[in-house]
C-alpha cells in the first residue's frame, strides 16, 4: 500500500515509487514538476546538494523570466518550491547503488532501498578544478567555470582563460564580447581545439597565449586580483594581473554508479532524442547526458522532455 506520498507504507522493506529522481538540479526538478502534474508522486533524492551547479553560481542572467537576473541559490529554490506544490517528494538521501536489471528497479541509497517503476538520471556533471590554493574560496567572485554564463560581469576587464580544447577557444572567444583582453593559457605548446577555432582565436585581437604554462596559484581575498604562474618548461615563475578566471579543463559527469547498467559514450550516459537510455523506463537527462551545451535551460528542457516519457511509459504499460 502506498501512502498519501506516494511512498511504500511498509517501513521494513524497500520503499516502493512509480517515479524515481536521481538528483535535484535543473534537470531533475524540472522532471520532479513535469512527473508530479501527472499524478505520478516522483520522489526526487538530491543528492548532496539541491539545485546542483546553479546553487553554486551567484548571479544567473540568461534564463527566460528574469530580465533582473536571478541568485543561482534562489533560482534553485523556486524549483524546488513548485515541484513540491504539485506533490512530488524531495529527499535528503544519495544514491550508493543502482540494479536495473529487471523492474521494479532496485536503488540503495544512504537510508535504505527504493524500487521503482521507472527512473530519470539528473546527477550531472562537475567541471574540473585545478586545485590550485583559492579557486574554491573565489568561485563566484573571479573564478568561474561557464564564460557563457558569467562572461557579462566582465565588460571592461582582463580576464584568462585554463585550457586548449574546443571548449576553452570557444568561450574564450565569446568572453572577447565582454573583456578587453582575454589570456588563453595552456600547459603545453600546441593546442587541442579544432583548426578553425584556432584560427578564429589567433586573428583576434583581444586574444593572446601563454603556452607551456601552469596556474599554480591565485592573488585576492574578496576577488580575483591576480595568478601566479609557471613555466613548465623552463621553471620562471611570474605574476599576471587580472580580473578573472574561467576554467575549462573538462567535465566530469556523475556517471560512475551507471557504468554497467546502462550504454556509456565517453564517461556520458547514451540517449536517443526522446532522452531514453539503453534500459526501457531509465532516461536520463542534463549535464550528465549532454556533454556539448551545459546549460541550466537545455538542462531543465531535458529534464520536462524525460519526464513526459516516463509517464509515456507508465502509462502504456497499465493499459
Amino acid at each position: 500500500m502506498l501512502n498519501l506520498n506516494g511512498l511504500s507504507t511498509n517501513k521494513a522493506g524497500p520503499r516502493h515509487v512509480k517515479v524515481l529522481i536521481l538528483g535535484a538540479g535543473p534537470a531533475g526538478l524540472s522532471a520532479a514538476l513535469y512527473s508530479a502534474r501527472a499524478e505520478l508522486k516522483p520522489v526526487v533524492l538530491t543528492g548532496t546538494q539541491i539545485g546542483g551547479q546553479v546553487a553554486i553560481t551567484n548571479t544567473i542572467e540568461n534564463y527566460p523570466g528574469f530580465p533582473e537576473g536571478v541568485g543561482g541559490s534562489e533560482l534553485g529554490d523556486l524549483f524546488q518550491k513548485q515541484a513540491e506544490r504539485f506533490g512530488a517528494r524531495i529527499e535528503i538521501d544519495s544514491a550508493q547503488s543502482v540494479d536495473f536489471s529487471s523492474r521494479p528497479f532496485k536503488i540503495t541509497t544512504d537510508s535504505g532501498i527504493y524500487t521503482s517503476d521507472s527512473v530519470i538520471i539528473a546527477t550531472g556533471a562537475n567541471p574540473n578544478h585545478l586545485n590550485i590554493p583559492r579557486e574554491n574560496e573565489l568561485v563566484g567572485r573571479g573564478v568561474s567555470y561557464c564564460g557563457t554564463c558569467d562572461g557579462w560581469f566582465f565588460k571592461g576587464k582582463k580576464v584568462a582563460v585554463v585550457g586548449g580544447g574546443d571548449s576553452a577557444l570557444e568561450e574564450g572567444l565569446f568572453l572577447t564580447r565582454f573583456a578587453t583582453n582575454v589570456t588563453i593559457i595552456h600547459r603545453r605548446g600546441s593546442l587541442r581545439a579544432g583548426a578553425l577555432l584556432q584560427k578564429r582565436a589567433v586573428e583576434n585581437p583581444k586574444v593572446q597565449f601563454l603556452w607551456n604554462t601552469a596556474v599554480t596559484g591565485i592573488v585576492g581575498n574578496e576577488k580575483v586580483e591576480a595568478l601566479q604562474l609557471k613555466n613548465n618548461e623552463s621553471g620562471e615563475k611570474n605574476t599576471l594581473e587580472i580580473n578573472g578566471l574561467f576554467i575549462f579543463i573538462g567535465h566530469t559527469p556523475n556517471t560512475q554508479m551507471f557504468a554497467e547498467q546502462v550504454e556509456m559514450k565517453n564517461g556520458y550516459i547514451k540517449v536517443d532524442e526522446r532522452f531514453h537510455t539503453s534500459i526501457p523506463g531509465v532516461y536520463a537527462a542534463g549535464e550528465v547526458a549532454d556533454p556539448r551545451f551545459k546549460q541550466v535551460i537545455t538542462s531543465a528542457g531535458m529534464g520536462a522532455a524525460a519526464a513526459i516519457e516516463a509517464t509515456h511509459f507508465l502509462e502504456q504499460e497499465s493499459n
